[in-house]
């Protein structure tokens, strides 16, 4: 005769069969916890790229509203302008400062979000970060530039040299930008179709308008000098932030 006791489970661990249980639960609460935090991740990235649109869009109409010069303008018409409208630059200065930091936000959050959902065009969102970065370093300069000629404008009776310079140099800085967005935008909508967050017109529209403003980097001298070739540029930049709010509303509405 079998004499069965009852021992205490003195280990603190569940006993096997509820571990099996357990086990077996543990994939799926793991899936759904993965989906939700992808969810609410996508949900901030793309609020990220709709502010950004925001803001960018913020910054032209103070420029255009308040009469910014060509960088064709006279050197003349360009001091005119700085020394007038010290608070519309320290405006415009501050929306860059804030969508900057926003764009970064989406070009590394959408890197994230394909990863999380198989790696599927994860090379293009590598580029597409890279490229941001470096679009980044240069808007800094086009800024700081921008500052400075609002600065040396206040006091000034006729533009120097000096003037001149830092005028040619913003002109050539944001020439430069042109190309680094192109990429920027080339790789993130490679990358976000590959991994299935938005549909095919979008990933043409963001090779059309990358191929323009690639374009338009070819010519960067003639655009610093005033050359009309910045439309160009221009239509690939409108092309982007309808891409972007398309992308970002998409994926708050996941």
């Amino acid at each position: 005769m079998t004499i069965r006791t009852n021992t205490p489970n003195l280990s603190g661990n569940p006993p096997p069969t509820e571990r099996k249980e357990e086990e077996m639960r543990s994939p799926q609460n793991t899936a759904t916890t993965l989906d939700r935090s992808w969810l609410v991740r996508g949900r901030l990235v793309g609020a990220g790229a709709i502010a950004f649109v925001v803001s960018v869009v913020i910054e032209n109409a103070v420029l255009a509203g308040t009469g910014a010069p060509s960088f064709g303008a006279p050197i003349e018409e360009v001091l005119a302008y700085y020394a007038a409208n010290r608070d519309s630059v320290a405006i415009a200065s501050g929306l860059v400062a804030l969508y900057l930091p926003l764009l970064l936000v989406f070009v590394t959050g959408l890197h994230g979000l394909v990863v999380r959902r198989g790696a599927a065009g994860a090379d293009w969102s590598r580029l597409a970060l890279a490229a941001a970065a470096t679009l980044s370093a240069i808007l800094v300069l086009v800024n700081v530039l921008q500052i400075g000629l609002a600065l040396s404008a206040d006091g000034l009776a006729e533009p120097t040299s000096a003037f001149e310079l830092i005028w040619h140099v913003h002109a050539a800085a944001f020439a430069l930008a042109l190309p680094m967005l192109g990429t920027t935008f080339i790789g993130a909508a490679l990358a976000a179709h590959a991994n299935g967050l938005t549909p095919l017109w979008q990933r043409t529209l963001g090779l059309a308008g990358g191929a323009l403003l690639l374009t338009a980097g070819l010519g960067t001298l003639a655009i610093a000098d005033g050359s009309a070739l910045i439309f160009v540029g221009l239509l690939g930049f409108a092309a982007w932030l309808v891409w972007l709010l398309a992308t970002g509303v998409r994926l708050v509405r996941s």
